[in-house]
């Protein structure tokens, strides 16, 4: 299998189904298939998915599973998955006809681990928040700060074997979870291990969120913490002390385009280290009862 479309939901099925059907436009000369993760789901999600998979051009692996959050949802994806590229787009985007045709040629180039894809406003309407729209391209170098908010996980993909390498998604990490950001987590990890990565413009997805001016703040609030936790794994657990300061350094840039978001980066960096050394005492038996809950 050449390539396979990792999706996760969870009690979506309105727009999941607006998702599936716009995978039946996607050109693709080679093997490919697409995995759905059922994040705990209880609406229909199950049934539509496996109407889908009757009359899908392409193979379906369906899987559920039931611990929440983001990153162990891709996880479950990508231990079933068969593709040597592992894409990953959103059950609220719609892939452009060509997509798994440019992701495909994104790794011709044996240098290049990971990409990232341009993410655009299906409707006008939405809060532009969640989108990446740069047409321009840009190369992540191994053992380079890979930015928040210049990686979008509703848009990328990996090598397979570099997702096995590091250990996949950070369970603490992505919506659902503790922490927001992990995508940006997972490029930074590739990076670490020496893997090139690229945001690639001609890679589109249509995002069709459905935020308004009154979802922003507590959205804001959301990634805030998931890029202070993020700045404090690359220097806790990632000892990358550079991409930890050079983040750190970006705060400027970060505040010109959203205030309220670098206000809640510390609280985010204080939580991520205070769980970790939650979990380093509690395999001390320090704290006995954090130990017996892991």
């Amino acid at each position: 299998m050449d390539v396979s479309l990792i999706i996760a939901t969870r009690d979506r099925c309105e727009q999941l189904a607006h998702c599936l059907k716009s995978l039946v436009r996607l050109e693709f000369e080679r093997s490919w298939e697409v995995v759905l993760v059922d994040n705990g789901s209880t609406d229909g999600t199950a049934r539509l998915a496996k109407e889908f998979a009757a009359t899908a051009p392409v193979p379906v692996r369906y899987v559920y599973e039931h611990k929440p959050g983001l990153g162990n949802a891709h996880n479950a994806g990508v231990r079933i998955a068969r593709g040597e590229i592992l894409a990953f787009t959103d059950d609220d985007c719609y892939p452009e006809p060509d997509f798994l045709n440019r992701v495909w040629y994104a790794f011709a180039d044996p240098s290049i681990g990971y990409i990232a894809g341009r993410i655009t406003l299906h409707d006008p309407a939405d809060h532009p928040m969640t989108t990446i729209e740069s047409t321009t391209p840009r190369t992540f170098r191994p053992g380079y700060l890979v930015s928040a908010g210049s990686f979008g996980g509703a848009n990328m993909a990996f090598r397979r074997k570099i997702l096995v390498d590091i250990g996949g998604f950070d369970p603490w990490f992505g919506p659902g979870a503790l922490f927001n950001a992990e995508d940006v987590d997972a490029a930074a990890r590739a990076s670490a291990i020496g893997w090139k990565g690229e945001y690639r413009p001609e890679v589109i997805v249509r995002h069709h969120h459905g935020r308004k001016a009154s979802d922003i703040p507590q959205l804001v609030k959301s990634y805030g913490i998931g890029i202070g936790a993020y700045q404090m794994k690359l220097l806790l657990e990632g000892h990358q002390f550079l991409a930890f300061a050079r983040s750190v350094y970006q705060v400027r840039r970060r505040f010109r385009a959203s205030r309220r978001s670098v206000l809640w980066e510390p609280v985010g960096a204080i939580t991520y280290t205070y769980l970790c050394l939650s979990r380093v005492l509690g395999r001390r038996g320090v704290i006995p009862s954090q130990k017996a809950s892991t």
